[in-house]
């Protein structure tokens, strides 16, 4: 008699696949939503008499809730109720907070009464940006929620298989999600007479897909756990208890690759709101021009980071790619400071774009797929959560130092060179990670992949 060998769903090759499409495409519909507005600066400042203190205070407030608590709550939710009710939850939120963002921007509110009381206080902020805000704030939540949903997901679908490389095509396929954005927020504009609105009100449907599309994951996950004879839940049997969370906080591998992280994305995500006025101001172009010329960034860092996810597989050395993305983004944001205001020329900030593009594959294609290294699977989602959280501080606070200094130098210099610094502060946190990981033996240098 032929002995039938027993295969989960994830061993199925377009099972495992199938499920990384689907959240990913949660993502790229999400990183949509977070950049819609970034071309679109220069319109609302017209059109909602905006300036550029309530863009940063505006584009600050998506992480606001998460720094004052949400995320650290959010990876507790994560660990104890599993990825299906956690990543439903996420993608409800975003689209609740789209809504909210997207009555805030409408035409129709600006004349309603609702709108009228809002600008009695806090005259500065029009009543128009502090609905966005909340909106956005709400959306943040569901967002990074989503973020350390996806990662702990595809931490589960792909154990001791291609995780690096399923992590980076699951980045590569969210980051063009800010290429299609970059492209369509302008020109959507455009066909609805400079409309504001219309780019919203698409992003928000794309964000009800995501939704449905973390409803199918679901209930692939749960045919996933009965064959490994999980928990209700979805995680592991060992139970999850709050406890646990000074198992991560007395961790300094963990604070290494958390403050690494909330300075490199710092020098990243703000420079990204900033960026389409930014080569405005520079290159004197329209802003739709100037978004164009942007939306390179996330091309090449799409094209590599399944690449580079693949080597980290098979050949490791993630220390190493960590310190090299963080030298060259160094580099690229002093040439913004210094060299291209002196050459203004369209062909070399587009070089400059795709050269930090390679540092956004280098740095994220290694720093994810690591955390599990280093953190227990049972933590594993409050280890992301707390990452994240740190993380979000910076994203909350940068923008807002950067629309003040905007504001109070009128030029662009100062901002990239406190871009700069924040990079090199992360590459000397990249080498201190290199040599705890040598010291430690993490395996961070070793491939993923398990013979």
């Amino acid at each position: 008699m032929v002995e039938k060998i027993q295969k989960n769903l994830n061993d199925s090759f377009i099972a495992r696949w199938f499920v990384l499409i689907l959240i990913a495409l949660a993502m790229f519909f999400a990183y949509m939503f977070v950049d819609v507005m970034s071309p679109l600066q220069s319109l609302v400042e017209t059109q909602r008499e905006w300036d550029s203190g309530t863009f940063g205070t505006y584009a600050a407030s998506e992480y606001l809730l998460n720094v004052f608590g949400f995320l650290i709550v959010a990876g507790i939710i994560l660990d104890k109720m599993g990825v299906r009710f956690t990543g439903i939850l996420s993608t409800a939120l975003m689209v609740i907070g789209a809504s909210i963002k997207y009555v805030g921007i409408s035409d129709w509110f600006q004349t309603t009464g609702f709108c009228e009381w809002l600008n009695t206080w806090w005259v500065a902020f029009p009543g128009s940006a502090k609905m966005a805000s909340l909106g956005f704030m709400v959306f943040g939540c569901g967002c990074e929620m989503a973020g350390i949903t996806v990662s702990k997901a595809i931490a589960k679908w792909f154990n001791g298989k291609e995780m690096a490389l399923a992590m980076g095509l699951e980045m590569a396929i969210a980051r063009l999600g800010v290429f299609a954005v970059l492209s369509a927020s302008p020109r959507i504009a455009a066909m609805y007479d400079n409309s504001i609105v219309a780019p919203i009100a698409f992003c928000t449907i794309l964000l009800l897909i995501g939704l449905i599309n973390f409803c199918v994951f679901s209930v692939l996950d749960v045919k996933l756990d009965r064959q490994l004879g999980a928990s209700a839940n979805g995680e592991s049997e060992e139970e999850f208890k709050v406890s646990d969370l000074k198992r991560i906080f007395s961790s300094r591998m963990f604070w290494v690759v958390a403050l690494l992280c909330v300075l490199y994305y710092s020098a990243i995500f703000p420079f990204q709101r900033y960026a389409t006025n930014y080569l405005e101001v520079t290159l004197a172009i329209p802003a739709s021009e100037a978004a164009d010329l942007l939306r390179w960034f996330p091309i090449l860092a799409m094209v590599l980071t399944p690449f580079l996810g693949a080597f980290l597989d098979h050949i490791g050395k993630g220390a190493t790619m960590l310190m090299l993305g963080a030298l060259i983004m160094i580099i690229c944001h002093l040439s913004f400071a210094f060299l291209l205001p002196i050459y203004p020329q369209q062909w070399f900030a587009v070089v400059l774009i795709l050269v930090l593009g390679v540092s956004f594959s280098l740095v994220p294609a290694a720093l994810w797929p690591s955390v599990p290294k280093i953190i227990d699977p049972v933590i594993l989602g409050s280890a992301y959560s707390l990452i994240f959280w740190i993380q979000n501080i910076g994203l909350c606070f940068v923008p807002l130092i950067i629309g003040m200094t905007l504001q109070s130098t009128g030029g662009y210099k100062v901002p990239m060179l406190i871009f700069a610094s924040l990079g090199i502060l992360a590459l000397l946190l990249s080498f201190a990670l290199k040599a705890e990981d040598r010291k430690k033996g993490y395996g961070l240098e070793l491939p993923n992949i398990k013979k």
